[in-house]
């Protein structure tokens, strides 16, 4: 047992003001405040669980929470987890993940469905990835990046 240096009344505590009800379907600006890997409840495989905080356009301050299977007994399971990974990434400016931590801070747009949940109701399920507005994805390399051209010399510079 641990005393408290205070006690404290249920009356004279705020009420809290935030509702933690779903958010409505549709797209948010979002920050990856965690990302960590967890083994699936059948222990066969694993899965990158990722909180979210909403940032915008509404509901700024929010959490939601996404699941991406990265390695999976069902095949098809697996391929769409490694879709969702590859558009996360890509969505982030993330070229090459080798450890969760590198997505933990990047803003990102997320799709938000409403999915109706047996056992906890409704509950908002990620289903989407975009780059921020003015951030650029990174594209794959397909060659060797070409040298430079020379830059011609200004006409001021020119005799």
């Amino acid at each position: 047992m641990a005393r408290l240096s205070q006690s404290f009344s249920a009356e004279s505590l705020p009420q809290p003001t935030n509702n933690y009800g779903v958010l409505p379907a549709g797209w948010y600006s979002a920050t990856i405040s965690r990302a960590e890997v967890k083994p699936t409840k059948s222990g066969t495989g694993e899965y990158i669980n990722i909180m979210y905080t909403v940032t915008g356009p509404t509901h700024q301050g929010r959490a939601v929470w996404g699941m991406i299977n990265i390695k999976n007994a069902n095949p098809e399971t697996e391929k769409i987890g490694m879709q969702q990974l590859g558009e996360l990434i890509r969505a982030t400016g993330v070229v090459h993940l080798s450890d969760t931590d590198q997505l933990i801070g990047k803003d990102l747009v997320i799709k938000l469905n409403v999915k109706e949940d047996e056992r906890y109701g409704e509950r908002n399920e990620v289903k989407g990835f975009k780059a921020v507005q003015g951030g650029s994805i990174p594209s794959m390399p397909t060659a060797a990046p070409e040298a430079p051209a020379a830059k011609a010399a200004p006409p001021w510079a020119k005799k």
